[in-house]
């Protein structure tokens, strides 16, 4: 089985980075993405999507850099989960767990795209913690790679 997200959109504010009671960072912004299509009538329709991105320990201490605005590969997992709000309400909530991110930032006057965070590893979830630091650490390649001179991230 499979449970895989790939995004790239832009941040809709600066991430919010908190320290657990154990010490671990853990990091949410929220990640707007958008599609463009003709409706019925032949008129361009503009759909924004947003996503609920959490990251874990060294990715949360990367996320510091992003700001509100700035185009982010994001590559994950779908999580579900509920919680009962302060009235009783239970409410349900969709994130995206990101094992990488990749920031895509045009750098100025250059036309190109700088990747200004370097490929990540994959984020240690909570309970596999200790599985993970005994791993050797893994190169992740299938981040989209941006020839010289080429405009699109992708």
């Amino acid at each position: 089985m499979i449970n895989k997200v790939t995004l790239i959109g832009n941040l809709g504010g600066d991430p919010e980075i908190r320290t657990l009671e154990n010490g671990t960072p853990v990091g949410r912004f929220s990640l707007a993405t958008n599609e463009s299509y003709k409706d019925k009538d032949g008129n361009w329709q503009n759909l924004t999507e947003w996503h609920n991105v959490v990251v874990w320990r060294d990715l949360a201490e990367r996320a510091k850099i992003l700001k509100k605005g700035t185009m982010v590969y994001v590559e994950g997992k779908i999580s579900y989960r509920k919680y009962t709000d302060k009235e009783g309400v239970e409410r349900s909530l969709t994130d995206i767990v990101a094992s990488t991110f990749r920031m895509l930032e045009k750098r100025e006057g250059s036309g190109t795209f700088e990747n200004r965070i370097p490929s990540s590893e994959p984020a240690v979830m909570p309970g596999n913690r200790n599985a993970a630091m005994d791993a050797p650490a893994l190169v992740h390649t299938d981040a989209p790679q941006v020839a010289e001179g080429d405009d699109l991230p992708f």
